[in-house]
């Protein structure tokens, strides 16, 4: 008999029985225990990346934020889990590992490659009958079924290797490397396959706010930074969205760090932002 169904008892018990299933998936990494936490912010990482790029978000966020960072496999503590380059096999794996999970309101936010596997995986959260996100944050790219999609996984390691250096990101001492190089556009390769390669099934719209953050020098928009900021994605909620530019190129994140996670926050719970809160900060 589980704890959980002895009426007397306590609350201790179950308090360890929630933090233990929150950290047994290899999809998500912590920084917080989150014992007091009310909300939940997920984050999906772009391709090539991993869970610790939002490391550093974790001190700017309030006791009231836990965050999630997901850890796709093939990187990182997971780098001997086979990588998946399927839009529909990595959600259906996340999804199985994020449900336990969403005991509290939550948003998800994804940066680039990351933002179309946030906006399937809400689908598919829905599908299962799991609560659905209170608000998707889309960073750095075009809606899923508008975004450009080209063959840059079928070229070769220069051509690959020219396509960081146009989004940034990635540094020259890190690409001149060709120890670390191979290893890098090994999993950047597996990425862009799984994202030109992915092409969005027809969907009824979300019903949550969709908040579009770019940055304003963004290569990776193309021609939808003149014709429409939005990227496609006000059609794929009934919700209102909003769009908000930084300074920057595809990886404005970076420097606009503090900006970004305060609004976040804005957006999450005006409340998160205002005073009466102290926390760390990062330099």
């Amino acid at each position: 008999m589980t704890a959980a169904s002895v009426p007397n008892a306590s609350s201790r018990t179950g308090v360890e029985g929630r933090r233990a299933r929150r950290t047994d998936s290899p999809w998500i990494r912590r920084w917080s225990d989150g014992a007091v936490a009310r909300l939940t912010l997920i984050c999906l990482p772009h391709a090539g990346g991993s869970a610790s790029f939002y490391r550093s978000w974790a001190a700017l966020l309030p006791p009231e934020v836990e965050l999630l960072g997901v850890q796709y496999p093939g990187r990182e503590d997971r780098f001997e889990d086979p990588m998946i380059d399927s839009m529909g096999e990595l959600v259906t794996a996340l999804a199985e590992g994020l449900v336990p999970l969403l005991d509290r309101p939550y948003a998800l936010f994804g940066h680039s490659m990351g933002s179309a596997i946030a906006w399937e995986l809400a689908h598919e959260l829905d599908r299962r009958g799991a609560p659905g996100p209170r608000r998707l944050f889309a960073s750095g790219r075009a809606a899923p079924g508008t975004a450009v999609v080209a063959d840059v996984h079928r070229q070769g390691d220069d051509v690959l290797r020219a396509e960081l250096q146009r989004l940034g990101g990635t540094s020259r001492e890190v690409l001149d490397d060709p120890g670390l190089r191979a290893l890098i556009l090994g999993t950047v390769r597996n990425d862009y396959r799984l994202i030109e390669t992915y092409r969005p099934a027809q969907r009824p719209p979300l019903h949550c706010p969709i908040h579009v953050l770019t940055g304003s020098t963004d290569p990776e928009l193309g021609e939808e930074r003149s014709r429409d900021r939005a990227g496609g994605w006000a059609d794929l909620t009934t919700a209102r969205t909003e769009v908000r530019t930084f300074p920057g190129d595809h990886f404005y994140l970076t420097p606009q760090r503090r900006e970004v996670v305060a609004t976040v926050l804005r957006r999450m719970d005006p409340s998160l932002t205002t005073g009466g809160h102290t926390w760390p900060s990062t330099p």
